[in-house]
């Protein structure tokens, strides 16, 4: 049932975040191009990401018991902000911490909040995600990675692919079958909780066309695991990893994904001297959207807040804010393309190569808006 979105304001006392955020950036990226830093939350740099952690910026929202900062949603909300309007790197503990840490906090064990979360805020344990499959598309119930039980835990044999850095993560949680067939559905399913140095796990890159390697095909050759590595209940990994979804889709992360290209056109006509009407109409167009957003997105963290999980809202908000990303590089692209020859700096325009060529991927991240419409479309009643 969709919920009405409220508008939401931040806390001055989270708001107080964003100026030691901002400082620590400045320094950090200063000598970082804007087509490294528009690589954003796909960036993986690994001592960014732990000294982010050295400040208490890694876990903001966890619970302080378990190594977090024990702070707000709002918190967190400002933090993602700063980070991804910066186009800070951020991808190494993306995973971890904004949704592998809550969903151990929610359904693993005590020894496994233990083991794993601290070092999720420490910056030392790297995650990715074990959804989909070959041949599966976007059929998540699909999946034919199985594990078998043993006599001293599980043997564990199949595929994942488009896995975000699974060759640099440390683990994954992967949804395999533990029981019955793919005509079972979304029945049988188990999260397990697998280190990625584990014998008979292997993970190869692949390599897209800006020559970037943040995917990989990860293969399970009936790799030996405890039998803690079994995360939550048995058969019950369908509820779970919607649940996890709920955690990936309800950042603001799906509104700013073009951000450092506007930031480095906007600079571009600022530092020319001249704005035309036309410049001014394309500014005003993208930046009201992104207010508009952007208050939708707070709704959702307000929702988060009061302990509610607005899964129909998060995905509302990420289909509409992946269509707004998408539609940037097209309308600054033909916007330049009345430029008189040489006169666009060769940071912008390698800026708008490197969105441009992999908006296309804005809208399959987290779930394909075909996918999303229809947890929208049950939400409103209408299937």
């Amino acid at each position: 049932m969709l919920e009405t979105l409220d508008l939401a304001t931040i806390p001055p006392a989270d708001e107080a975040l964003r100026g030691p955020v901002r400082a620590f950036l400045a320094e950090r990226l200063a000598d970082m191009p804007a087509a490294r830093r528009a690589r954003s939350w796909m960036g993986f740099d690994a001592d960014f990401s732990r000294a982010l952690a050295g400040r208490g910026w890694v876990g903001l929202t966890l619970p302080k018991d378990y190594g977090g900062g024990g702070r707000s949603h709002f918190a967190r909300f400002v933090l993602i902000e700063e980070l991804l309007a910066a186009g800070a790197p951020v991808a190494a503990h993306w995973i971890a911490e904004r949704q592998s840490g809550p969903l151990i906090l929610r359904y693993g064990t005590e020894a496994q909040r233990q083991a794993i979360v601290p070092a999720i805020c420490r910056g030392e344990a790297f995650f990715c995600i074990g959804m989909s499959e070959p041949n599966s598309g976007s059929d998540l119930a699909s999946v034919r990675s199985r594990a078998v039980k043993t006599a001293n835990g599980w043997k564990l044999s199949g595929s994942k692919i488009w896995t975000t850095y699974g060759h640099k993560a440390d683990y994954m949680i992967a949804l395999v079958r533990t029981s019955g067939g793919p005509e079972d559905r979304n029945k049988g399913l188990s999260q397990l909780l697998i280190p990625m140095n584990t014998p008979g796990v292997t993970a190869r890159p692949i390599r897209d066309l800006a020559g970037d390697e943040h995917f990989s095909e990860v293969h399970f050759d009936e790799a030996e695991l405890p039998d803690d590595a079994l995360l939550g209940e048995e058969g019950k990994g369908w509820e779970q990893v919607n649940a996890e979804l709920a955690f990936e889709r309800s950042g603001p992360e799906r509104i700013y994904s073009s951000t450092v290209l506007v930031d480095e056109w906007l600079t571009y006509v600022r530092d020319r001297g001249q704005v035309n009407d036309a410049e001014r109409e394309l500014a005003g167009r993208l930046l009201a959207q992104l207010a508009a957003l952007r208050n939708l997105s707070l709704s959702v963290t307000a929702m988060l807040a009061a302990g509610k999980s607005p899964v129909v809202e998060a995905s509302m908000v990420k289909d509409l804010g992946t269509t707004f990303e998408q539609s940037i590089p097209g309308l600054i692209a033909d916007h330049l393309a009345g430029e008189a020859p040489g006169s666009v700096p060769g940071g912008l325009l390698a800026t708008l190569e490197y969105v441009a060529g992999m908006s296309p991927t804005f809208s399959l991240r987290g779930g394909t808006r075909e996918i999303l419409r229809g947890i929208i479309a049950r939400g409103l009643g209408l299937r």
